[in-house]
Order: C-alpha cells, then structure tokens, then sequence
C-alpha cells in the first residue's frame, strides 16, 4: 500500500521571509552577505590578472616581434612561425618525446603521492612521521637548478654517487637511452612529498572510529590501507589525475634545457626547448 506523503508546511514567519528574501535586489543580497564576495572577489582578480589580461600577449606568436616596436607595431606574420616548426625537420622527435616524457611521468609518479601517503598515516609515533614528512617535503623548495646541479654531481662519471656504487665510470647524461628515466625519477624524488600534502589532508578528515573498529576486526595495517584510506582517497585521485592529464604536453623547460647535451638530445628534445 502506498504511503501518503507528509505535505511540508512552511510557518507564517518563514513564507514572509522567503519572500522577502526573493523581492530583494542583487545590490541588497551583496550587501548582506558582502565578507563572503570579498573572499570571492581576491580568487577572481588573481585569475583576472594572471591568466586572463596575459592572453593579450597571446598575439606575439603571429608577429614577427620587435621588443623596439612593442605587440602592435611589429610586423603580422600570421601562420608563419606556425608552419616553420611543424615543417622542422626535428618536429616529429620532438612531438614524440614530449608525448613519452609527459605520459611515462604521469604513470610513474602519480601513483606514488597515494601509496606514500596512506604509509605516513599509519605512522603513531609523531615526531618521525614529522620528521620523514619534512625530508619527503624539502626537495620541494628546491630550485631547479640547484637539482640539475645535484644530478649532474650524482651521475658524474669522476666520482658521482651512483657510479662508485655500480663501480663504473659512464657519463649517464650523455646517453640518450637513461634520460627519460634520470628526467623522470629526479621529478618523483622532487615532488612525492609535496603531492602528498592533499591527500594526508583527506586521510585526516577520516573518523578515527573506523580504524578502531578494523583494528578490533582483526584488519592489518594492509587491510585498513585498502579498505579505509584507498576508497576515501579515491575522489581526490580521480580529480587530481584529471588535472594531471589536462597539463600531459607541458613538459616544461628550465630542467630539460639544463639537462640537455648533444649526444641525448634523441630523447632530450621536446617541444618547450625548439629552436628553430
């Protein structure tokens, strides 16, 4: 038998405010809540001024630019630095090794932020979780220069670190076959840490009832990992691994120009250092 449904009743006092509510004017409902468009406002005019006002310099891709004569007086070329560089004898090599970098990276370190993660939130004693979660961090705050520096003194084949272990003396940077793999594993040490700054955020908002009850159930560390960090981390991946994708051309440049020589450049050479 189908139940009958409770009708809502709405007091006297709130149909006059929900119509109150409706009869003011936008000026009037800004005013009310004005702290929260003032939040609003500082995301908005950062967006305005580093992403919007930026595209007028869009332009200086179809002039043939003169920094004398400014955006509007240098000579319009249209399509011309277009065509030069897709008609560049390099430009296949260099479309496919921006593609392999950028997709090899993302599949190599982007699962580590969620394993390492999840492995720190099970830490109990605080001071070394705070303590590996500042050395996992600090390679952050480095400059990229300072890391190609790094890598080019731990790969040195006079004296470089991974060298005197293997007990061999090879120039690593000047093999094009080890540069994807020095690009790629330099990146996840730089960056592991810090990409797992968002996801310890979501594991803390976790109950701490639900550990406690696994723990109870018998659930090993692995158990309570995959049962209760890995489905409450999920959103969060699925967000960020959309936003990794939108970026999977933008290689970047300082770290492959400083690590750039002639001899890798079979594998070296991508899109963000062409020259033509």
């Amino acid at each position: 038998m189908k139940k009958s449904e409770t009708p809502v009743r709405i007091s006297a006092a709130g149909s006059a405010a929900l119509s109150q509510r409706h009869g003011k004017t936008l000026g009037q409902r800004i005013l009310e809540n004005w702290q929260l468009y003032a939040l609003l406002l500082i995301p908005v005019v950062l967006t305005i001024v580093y992403k919007y006002i930026p595209m007028y310099g869009i332009q200086i891709a179809f002039r043939d630019f003169d920094p004398n004569l400014g955006y509007l007086g240098s000579r319009w070329v249209g399509f011309d630095w277009f065509t030069r560089f897709f008609k560049a004898p390099t430009f296949w090599r260099m479309m496919k090794n921006t593609v392999a970098i950028s997709v090899f990276g993302l599949l190599w370190s982007f699962p580590v932020p969620i394993i390492l993660s999840p492995v720190i939130n099970q830490v109990r004693f605080h001071k070394f979780k705070r303590v590996v979660q500042t050395v996992l961090y600090a390679p952050h705050f480095i400059s990229v220069m300072v890391i190609c520096g790094m890598i080019k003194i731990f790969l040195s084949p006079t004296g470089g670190l991974l060298n005197l272990i293997l007990g061999t003396q090879i120039d690593f940077l000047t093999h094009s076959e080890f540069f994807r793999t020095i690009y790629i594993a330099s990146g996840i040490w730089q960056d592991a840490g810090w990409g797992c700054i968002i996801y310890l955020a979501t594991l803390a908002n976790v109950d701490p009832g639900l550990y406690e009850a696994a723990k109870m159930d018998g659930a090993s560390v692995f158990q309570r990992i995959l049962h209760i960090d890995i489905p409450e981390l999920m959103p969060m991946v699925v967000l960020n691994l959309i936003m990794a994708a939108g970026g999977i051309m933008n290689v970047g440049f300082e770290k492959v120009w400083l690590l750039q020589t002639d001899l890798n450049k079979a594998t070296s050479d991508v899109i963000a250092v062409y020259r033509q």
